[in-house]
């Protein structure tokens, strides 16, 4: 890591990919869950780009019906 990268768990939103790679999970059920739930809490979006808020994602993770196989 350079002195310039900030760590995920550090970082107030993250990319789907960055997003991926902090909390394991593919990047296709991120997008899958980005299209299902586009105006979630959790979401930030930059035009049509988007940013995973972090500690929101987590809040919604932790729920037992939040993720499905």
């Amino acid at each position: 890591m350079s002195n310039y990268e900030i760590p995920y768990c550090k970082k107030y939103a993250l990319s789907i990919e960055e997003a991926a790679s902090h909390f394991r999970i593919g990047e296709g059920k991120l997008r899958k869950l980005v299209s299902e739930n586009s105006y979630a809490d959790y979401l930030l979006w930059n035009g049509n780009r988007v940013q995973i808020k972090r500690v929101k994602f987590e809040t919604y993770i932790d729920r037992p019906e939040a993720i499905k196989v």
